[in-house]
């Protein structure tokens, strides 16, 4: 049998970070503080859950009510968490946010912008301020939360943002034009900031899920012809949980994804490479 050959290392600080650091400490996030939009249900909530029981203490965001049943949740694993709420239609309410969780825990390592909305109407009649809603909320807000909070990222030397992008970052959809412009907005928001960032030692990612189980989503799920449809064109053969997004979320929030940046990570069953 071959006899195995040592690791080769650049030089000695790459020697000893390996050496120091297992792979599985890498995605430990003890130490970090997080941001976690759209916290009080569904993916919020799970992606605020997994960064807590990654380490992380959490300020948990609700819209419309603070996501107390989240931050509940967690201290009740014994994790650390605060809930706020903050209406992001409204574009004083990115940096009441932002203070509160600076107030709370003294910085911000980690971003999650998931907050989002979706609005349905045919495009020819599209109320205008509609429109500008889904806007503010999905992108403008996005980009607000971001440009607060990297500021003391800078300071500091670095962090973490995850945006949360959508299959329509890619395809139109129907009847949904401000959804989808909004969110194609996010994929480019997320490169672009990653492009001014990575030198100042921040990553910025974005996380695009596929048709995931949601109250979004439950006209879909109740609609027996759609519901067929999307299932039949899914690889994976089912709708995807909130549980199957927080894998990515940890990651990309982790030092085990610190060479990674301006990256939209598909989490669809495989609806993209169909």
């Amino acid at each position: 049998m071959r006899e195995r050959q040592p690791l080769q290392f650049r030089n000695m600080s790459d020697a000893t970070q390996h050496t120091n650091i297992g792979i599985l400490q890498r995605f430990r996030l003890h130490g970090k503080r997080a941001l976690v939009t759209g916290a009080a249900t569904g993916l919020g909530a799970a992606i605020a859950i997994a960064l807590a029981e990654a380490g992380a203490s959490v300020a948990c965001h609700g819209n419309r009510r603070a996501a107390e049943q989240t931050a509940e949740t967690i201290r009740s694993k014994g994790g650390e968490a605060v809930a706020f709420s903050a209406d992001l239609s409204h574009t004083a309410s990115p940096e009441a946010l932002v203070n509160h969780t600076l107030e709370a825990f003294g910085g911000i390592d980690i971003l999650v912008n998931n907050a989002g909305t979706i609005i349905r109407h045919e495009a020819a009649e599209y109320p205008l301020e509609d429109w500008m809603t889904v806007l503010q909320v999905n992108l403008t807000s996005v980009f607000q939360l971001s440009q607060l909070v990297a500021k003391g990222m800078i300071e500091r030397g670095g962090g973490k943002i995850v945006n949360i992008a959508s299959l329509l970052s890619f395809q139109g959809g129907i009847r949904v034009p401000a959804y989808a412009a909004s969110k194609g907005g996010v994929a480019q928001l997320t490169k672009a900031l990653a492009n001014e960032w990575a030198s100042k030692g921040i990553q910025v990612n974005a996380i695009a899920p596929g048709y995931m189980r949601t109250e979004n989503t439950s006209a879909l799920q109740a609609d027996e012809t759609r519901n067929r449809q999307i299932l039949e064109r899914i690889p994976a053969a089912r709708w995807g949980e909130a549980d199957d997004l927080t894998g990515a979320a940890v990651f990309l929030s982790s030092p085990a994804s610190d060479y990674i940046t301006g990256a939209i990570l598909n989490v669809d069953g495989g609806w993209l490479a169909r």
